[in-house]
């Protein structure tokens, strides 16, 4: 399982890249669904922290009954992945441009 999720984040970003270069569709898509993960994410969090600070509870403790949440799992697990997708993207945009180093 171990090896499966770090493949994964190795993997899904690259195929994530490369299917959004074929079909661009993909991007507007890959996009909606980060907006959609950050959402659920961030409302997850901040009602877990409510409900907490209501209840008067041990802050430390009671936190991390929010990773039991699948929702959040997903989310997160979604977020962490199109963050590297962004970053794989704006390195190669970054890339300088071989024929201008050569002159």
């Amino acid at each position: 399982m171990r090896i499966m999720l770090i493949a994964g984040s190795f993997i899904l970003p690259l195929i994530m890249f490369y299917t959004q270069k074929r079909w661009l569709r993909l991007r507007i898509i890959y996009n909606a669904a980060a907006i959609v993960a950050v959402l659920v994410f961030g409302n997850i969090s901040s009602l877990s922290i409510y409900q907490i600070i209501k209840d008067d509870t041990v802050f430390m403790t009671a936190i991390h009954g929010i990773f039991l949440n699948p929702f959040f799992l997903v989310a997160g697990s979604y977020i962490g992945i199109y963050i590297l997708y962004r970053l794989l993207l704006l390195c190669m945009v970054e890339q300088p441009d071989r024929s201008k180093l050569q002159k």
